[in-house]
């Protein structure tokens, strides 16, 4: 038999539950009101799939002026790349990870690769063309666009990366741009709901909404693009001028290291010395290199460089924080991101400013090298970089011991010193004392020149594609007109 159950309440009840209680029990909480009819997704019913942030992004692209549609709608094709467990081999059909895909470039100096053309005619569905749109799907990398430029005749790609190809009234450079924009990394966001590692799902980009303009200002934003592009163009080359002036001082411009294999040595010059029994390390390129280096005047970074090893206390609310993955392999530069002091990661430690040199002791041979560059205050990195302060004594320019220890010599000269194999890390005091070359005071200021020349130009190329994205916003909040006044004013 079933009996009436009676709910009992601990406590004095002043008055019934009524609607002004239920406010007052909400207030300081963050609540959307949605009826069933109205959810926008039946994969996700998560709380944070509606959160406020999220919705009011969708509502602007809504009530916009501009009109919109489903990313289904306006592409022929939405995919992504190879899911299968990928051969490479040294040369045939390029092969983009994800590492390679920056905000609206790709960037051909990292994360490629090269698969046989047997493996891409298997995998045409991901193959990669010029106009494609590709779109980082997971990890660190997550939420960047790009579009194949013409200079890439055909790629592939890992099952990390999306590939998009729109119908012809879209402009490639111009849906790439929204994607990047706070319109659509909103979205992709909103999508890969992962505190650590967000991921989005192949089968959530249809959903996405994109605000569609006229032809025309497309067609401006795709100029906006392809100019940056052309400028982070020329300062890569300045780069590799200030780099080959340096290779050809030190005589590195044709210098082949042994690949003999084998090196004999006695237990004297070798454990007892070093402590090192591993044959990596006794490899015979290396002392090529090191023959190399100090075949003339030298010095070692130890002398040149004070090492600053000295944790931060955290006394502060908040720190702006560089970590590995925020190092740009591609060219050295890097970025801050402000955390909340009880949100760093542990390993957040040492306090640094601007002019300091980062060397990156995780993976050496990837070239995380970069010098601090930031105006921000309260810069604090993770203790997996060496970092150095230049010596008031010292005539060694930072930006001269950056190029130097970015070549490809000294990258692969350093994995001499690693622990570990599948994921190779080296101490700071290896770093501290390897040797560099001495070169002259006016051909350092030479290369630093070319250095900073380079930096420029990269600032202004950053400066265009982010004044594309911001232009496609704001045609999005006010109006075509006022967005092109933007492009008129930030390109003059």
């Amino acid at each position: 038999m079933c009996q009436k159950r009676t709910a009992l309440f601990c406590g004095k009840v002043t008055s019934p539950f009524s609607e002004a209680r239920y406010r007052a029990l909400l207030e300081g909480l963050e609540i959307s009101d949605l009826k069933l009819s109205k959810l926008e997704n039946e994969l996700t019913i998560g709380a944070e799939f509606y959160s406020k942030q999220f919705i009011n992004v969708v509502s602007k692209i809504k009530n916009s002026n501009i009109s919109f549609d489903t990313l289904n709608n306006i592409t022929d094709l939405i995919t992504d790349g190879d899911h299968g467990t990928t051969k490479y081999q040294d040369k045939g059909i390029l092969y983009l990870l994800s590492e390679s895909i920056k905000e609206g470039y790709i960037d051909l100096s990292v994360g490629t690769r090269y698969i046989s053309e047997k493996l891409n005619d298997s995998l045409k569905r991901s193959e990669l063309k010029k106009g494609d749109v590709v779109v980082t799907k997971t990890g660190v990398y997550f939420g960047k666009s790009a579009v194949i430029p013409n200079e890439i005749k055909v790629a592939n790609t890992s099952a990390h990366v999306a590939k998009i190809t729109p119908k012809k009234n879209i402009n490639s450079y111009y849906l790439s741009t929204f994607l990047n924009s706070s319109f659509g990394y909103s979205q992709l966001r909103r999508r890969g709901i992962k505190v650590s590692r967000p991921e989005i799902k192949l089968i959530e980009f249809k959903d996405i909404l994109i605000s569609i303009p006229s032809n025309n200002f497309q067609h401006e934003i795709e100029k906006i693009i392809l100019n940056g592009q052309k400028i982070l163009y020329n300062s890569k080359k300045v780069y590799r001028e200030a780099e080959n002036l340096l290779l050809k001082k030190i005589g590195l411009e044709n210098f082949t290291p042994s690949t003999e294999g084998i090196n004999i040595k006695t237990f004297s010059n070798s454990f007892a010395t070093t402590g090192r029994l591993d044959a990596e390390y006794y490899q015979p390129k290396y002392e090529d290199y090191e023959q190399l280096i100090k075949k003339d005047k030298y010095s070692y970074i130890k002398d040149e460089y004070i090492h600053i090893n000295k944790k931060s206390k955290k006394e502060e609310d908040g720190y702006n924080y560089i970590e590995i993955s925020d190092v740009n392999v591609g060219d050295g530069s890097s970025v801050s991101n402000y955390i909340k002091t009880e949100e760093l990661p542990a390993n957040a430690k040492i306090l640094i400013k601007k002019g300091d040199l980062l060397i990156s002791n995780v993976r050496p041979y990837r070239g995380a090298v970069t010098i601090v560059n930031s105006e921000f205050n309260n810069l604090i990195v993770s203790s997996a970089f060496t970092v150095l302060r230049r010596n008031v004594k010292s005539i060694y320019n930072v930006e001269v011991l950056k190029v130097l220890l970015r070549t490809d010599l000294y990258k692969d000269w350093l994995l001499k010193f690693n622990v570990g194999t599948s994921y190779p890390v080296i101490k700071d005091y290896d770093v501290l004392n390897i040797p560099i070359p001495y070169i002259n005071e006016n051909k350092q200021k030479e290369i630093a020149a070319l250095v900073e020349e380079s930096f420029a130009l990269k600032k202004q190329s950053e400066h265009l594609l982010e004044t594309a994205k911001r232009a496609v916003e704001i045609a999005i909040e006010k109006n075509e007109e006022a967005a092109l006044l933007y492009i008129e004013k930030e390109t003059a």
